[in-house]
């Protein structure tokens, strides 16, 4: 199976990708509207990124809950949100009252490719995010082929303050799962994708891991709208946490390579 995943993405992709400059947000006109992405602190773990989609709620990647060396669970109470974080401030800061993993999510130090798909996360904050400066993101369907699409994140190499990567091709896309040309870095798991839609910037995926294809650095996302709607369900019915998850994606052969992103 996870033979079969990798020789489709070589099948799709092109010989070569450049992704797009990395652009530093590090000044309050450089990060005005995107205050409502930041990093997911792990206790002492390491960090990811997230995104608010509700004045409590902040989507991120599902493999960023548990510890990528004993694949334990990472306990909410380890876990923080800080809103915009940029050069030692954050906009806002949360403690997490709940976190829940998409149910067909399972961690597994061997990772399978095909858990990407449902590498999705939602945290529900002790506390809502209600300032004008920090408005949650509206989320929609996955891109199609050709569409444009941008990356906002945080990465061991730039973990002060958020870099916005515009106008990612996207190279390859099944049903559960897309590449994109951007690279990413230890980190930006969790990180939200957007698209522009109707005058609007939304998250359309998630990244879910780095990888190389043909020798390229490119990222894997996950098309957002089935597993969100899974997790939205589950929080509406109040359902109790209790799954295991698996990350993404090692070894292959045949030119690509796969690793892990975060924490």
């Amino acid at each position: 199976m996870r033979l079969v995943a990798i020789l489709f993405l070589l099948m799709l992709s092109p010989a070569h990708a450049e992704g797009p400059t990395i652009r530093s947000l590090q000044t309050g006109d450089d990060g005005k509207g995107w205050q409502a992405v930041g990093r997911i602190e792990l206790g002492e773990r390491g960090f990811c990124t997230g995104a608010l989609i509700a004045e409590d709620l902040v989507l991120t990647a599902a493999h960023c809950l548990f510890d990528k060396v004993t694949g334990a669970r990472i306990g909410e109470g380890e876990l923080r949100f800080l809103a915009g974080w940029r050069n030692g401030r954050a906009e806002a800061y949360r403690a997490v009252a709940q976190a829940l993993v998409h149910p067909g999510y399972q961690f597994d130090v061997a990772e399978e490719l095909g858990n990407v798909g449902v590498d999705v996360a939602l945290l529900r904050l002790d506390q809502p995010i209600r300032l004008p400066q920090v408005t949650p993101f509206a989320t929609d369907p996955a891109p199609m082929m050709g569409e444009e699409v941008g990356i906002v994140s945080y990465a061991m190499d730039r973990s002060e303050a958020p870099s916005l990567q515009e106008v990612c091709e996207i190279m390859a896309q099944r049903s559960n799962l897309m590449v994109l040309s951007c690279a990413v870095e230890f980190g930006a798991s969790g990180a939200p994708v957007f698209a522009m839609r109707d005058g609007e910037v939304r998250i359309v995926s998630v990244i879910s891991a780095k990888a190389q294809v043909q020798g390229e650095a490119v990222s894997l996302a996950v098309p957002l709208s089935e597993p969100l709607a899974v997790l939205k369900a589950e929080l509406a019915a109040g359902a109790p946490r209790a799954a295991t998850g698996a990350r993404v994606l090692s070894g292959g052969g045949g030119g690509a390579k796969f690793l892990k992103v975060a924490p």
